[in-house]
């Protein structure tokens, strides 16, 4: 299983989104900034470090939102994180995506998320968070 931690940012009632580059596996669908945990890290301590990687910020990690398996076609299965993002300084950089952009929560559902992070969205969308 692949572990993977998403961060919820948020900013004038909207959220930091990003779109996969072409050439990227899925690419342009879209994700919240994060990435896969890697051997002997915790998952703040990950997702603090992928958003210091994609988007130049250093961000202050807060609590766990939700937490759910998912199975990709392919076989591949992932663990979801998603965390709230407390704070952070510095302006996000694209360093990673095709674009980024902020967006309300509500308006979300139009976007082609990646499959694992559907339910996430959704939730979202009915301001459950």
């Amino acid at each position: 299983m692949v572990l993977v931690v998403a961060g919820l940012i948020e900013r004038d009632g909207q959220i930091l989104i990003g779109q996969r580059k072409r050439g990227d596996r899925h690419a342009f669908k879209w994700e919240f900034p994060g990435g896969k945990v890697e051997q002997d890290e915790d998952p703040k301590s990950a997702l603090a470090r992928e958003l210091w990687e994609e988007l130049s910020i250093q961000a202050t990690i807060g609590p766990e939102l939700l937490r759910y398996e998912h199975l990709y076609p392919n076989g591949t299965l992932i663990m979801l994180i998603f965390c709230q993002v407390d704070s952070f300084t510095g302006q996000p950089a694209n360093n990673a995506f095709e674009q980024i952009l902020w967006e309300k929560p509500e308006n979300l559902l139009k976007y082609d998320f990646l499959d694992g992070d559907t339910d996430f969205v959704r939730r979202l969308a009915r301001h459950e968070f």
